[in-house]
């Protein structure tokens, strides 16, 4: 079985400072130290996915189109440091409009992901900023790490790839 490394997105990978909802490329800033500390997990072997709430779609606040060009950025940005993420899963939803599964706290998208790639939840660990994150990571066995928005994530990773 693989063991993987699960992200949120906004705060996490990128800064979301002064942005309720990160939907237009330009806005999107990778946060200092990210490069870095995902190159070491890549580097460890972990599998990197994404895990992101993206409520403001059904609100109508943007669209899914608006989502994966952010998406296509990062992805970008990202393939030209060396890393590569194996999924990028988000939840369109919101509760103020619709109820679902797959909204953090909820654990279907990490539980798609584990059947998917056949991750070893022992094995993986969850970086979030928001302790739904960190719920949803309790609900399906992996390791969750709960950061400050918006941080380096450099001492995690070393954290994680020190424990192996």
């Amino acid at each position: 079985m693989k063991k993987a490394v699960f992200l949120d997105r906004d705060g996490v990978i990128n800064d979301d400072t002064g942005h309720y909802y990160i939907y237009r490329p330009s806005d999107f800033v990778l946060n200092k130290g990210i490069v870095a500390a995902l190159q070491k997990l890549t580097k460890a072997g972990f599998l990197l996915i994404v895990i992101s709430n993206q409520g403001g779609i059904a609100k109508g606040i943007y669209t899914r189109h608006d989502v994966e060009q952010v998406h296509e950025k990062m992805k970008k940005e990202l393939e030209q440091a060396g890393i590569f993420l194996a999924e990028i899963y988000y939840c369109p939803h919101h509760p103020s409009v619709e109820n679902c599964l797959c909204r953090k706290p909820g654990s279907l998208l990490l539980e798609k992901a584990l059947a998917r790639y056949q991750i070893d939840p022992a094995q993986s660990f969850f970086i979030g900023d928001s302790e739904h994150d960190i719920e949803a990571a309790r609900k399906t066995g992996i390791r969750g790490i709960l950061v400050p928005k918006n941080t380096s994530l450099e001492k995690v990773c070393d954290d994680i790839t020190g424990n192996l």
